[in-house]
């Protein structure tokens, strides 16, 4: 199983940026998914996670109102909306499937895309 979080760069601060987060080998669309990040020098985060179904979402708290997590199941793949980044934003940013418990563990990871957001 091979996820891959896409979509990352360098912006200014006050843009906007989706990520996206796809599977190889396998189908992410009949699993719940999460977004993390990882910022310099600190702990990975929760972001926010989706159900299978797309119908339940959850964030972080400090994540509520700039955060969006939705998902095409067609398309096997879930994006995370970022508006009005800002410095502090500036992370790795990992998606998660294969849920252990709702909606911050999450057993099968794939490789980060790094945000780097300038003031």
């Amino acid at each position: 199983v091979q996820l891959q979080a896409s979509g990352g760069g360098l912006v200014q601060a006050g843009n906007s940026l989706r990520l996206s987060c796809t599977a190889s080998g396998r189908t992410i669309s009949s699993n719940a998914v999460g977004w993390f990040r990882q910022a310099p020098g600190k702990e990975r985060e929760f972001v926010a996670a989706i159900s299978l179904s797309g119908a339940t979402t959850n964030y972080a708290d400090s994540q509520k109102g700039r955060f969006t997590i939705s998902r095409d199941n067609a398309k096997n793949t879930v994006y995370l909306q970022i508006i009005n980044l800002k410095p502090e934003d500036t992370a790795i940013y990992y998606c998660a499937t294969d849920v252990i418990t709702w909606p911050t563990d999450f057993r099968s990871w794939g490789q980060g895309t790094l945000v780097t957001v300038s003031s």
